[in-house]
């Protein structure tokens, strides 16, 4: 295979995305890379929560058809927005090197500092949840849209505080807006921080060249991560926090959706831990995943 047909999102941050793994196929083999943008639901869509309209497929469905169509050869995701199951003939080949995985504030130097009742714009499940259970008092109204569209909705008023990924913000070349929250404060979301590219079952081609770009470490930890949310049956409406470690080990936490309630443990065996997470918590938290 001389040429990649590399299918992304169009927006600012899946592009920088794309054109990562576009410079590192050249790199390593030399190949000719073009960058395919796919238009998605979730783009199109951003007035409402994604719970309500589809969930994460909106963010990989015409993408997936592009790629078992054959119009692409490849799709590089934001791996925290890919469904936990995946269609049999499209795989998750390999990921880049993941980058920091904690989430950024951005109106206040830290949670705590937010004014009493303050407002703060996410469309996150989990975000709100863990919000919620610092500080009750605050008010959470949905943001959504790309980091520029975030970040300006913040500065014109429509709310004290939003929150980022760490990574994105990175990628965009913006790694000094906001304040990041340490990990014991806010647990990241399953997959946050890397990036995953995914292709046809069968294409033999697509994968050797994929290989070399593989970051195995990030690899066996994001999938430790996503086979917790399968044990979890957890979906969009699920507020849950995961990050595993080199030593195989995985934090995770669920909430109640007004972060009333929680649950932490932590565990090797994903399946376990779902079990034990599950088993320890009220039903607040048991009704948002469907076991």
């Amino acid at each position: 295979m001389s040429h990649v047909r590399i299918g992304t999102r169009g927006s600012p941050l899946a592009l920088v995305q794309a054109n990562m793994v576009r410079d590192q196929l050249i790199a390593a083999h030399g190949v000719t890379a073009e960058i395919v943008i796919i238009k998605t639901t979730g783009d199109m869509v951003q007035d409402r929560a994604l719970a309500e309209i589809g969930g994460k497929a909106l963010w990989t469905k015409e993408l997936d058809r592009a790629l078992l169509g054959g119009e692409i050869d490849c799709a590089v995701h934001s791996m925290k927005d890919v469904e936990t199951i995946r269609p049999a003939e499209i795989v998750i080949a390999a990921m880049l090197p993941r980058a920091d995985v904690r989430d950024r504030l951005i109106g206040a130097p830290s949670i705590a500092a937010l004014p009493q009742g303050a407002t703060v714009g996410t469309s996150s499940p989990r975000r709100r949840a863990q919000l919620l259970r610092l500080r009750p008092d605050l008010k959470i109204v949905l943001f959504r849209g790309n980091v520029d569209t975030r970040l300006a909705k913040v500065a014109a008023g429509e709310a004290h505080a939003t929150l980022l990924a760490a990574a994105g913000l990175e990628r965009l070349n913006r790694p000094d807006v906001g304040v990041a929250i340490a990990l014991d404060e806010m647990l990241p979301a399953p997959a946050q921080g890397a990036v995953g590219i995914e292709a046809r079952q069968d294409d033999a081609a697509m994968h050797a060249l994929l290989a070399d770009l593989n970051d195995a470490p990030t690899f066996v930890c994001v999938m430790a991560e996503r086979a917790l949310l399968a044990a979890l049956h957890a979906d969009c409406h699920s507020p849950v926090a995961a990050l595993a470690d080199a030593s195989g080990t995985i934090r995770a936490e669920l909430f109640a959706e007004d972060g009333s309630a929680h649950v932490a443990a932590n565990g090797s065996d994903p399946a376990v831990l779902a079990r034990d997470l599950l088993s320890g918590a009220p039903d607040s938290i048991r009704r948002l995943f469907a076991a």
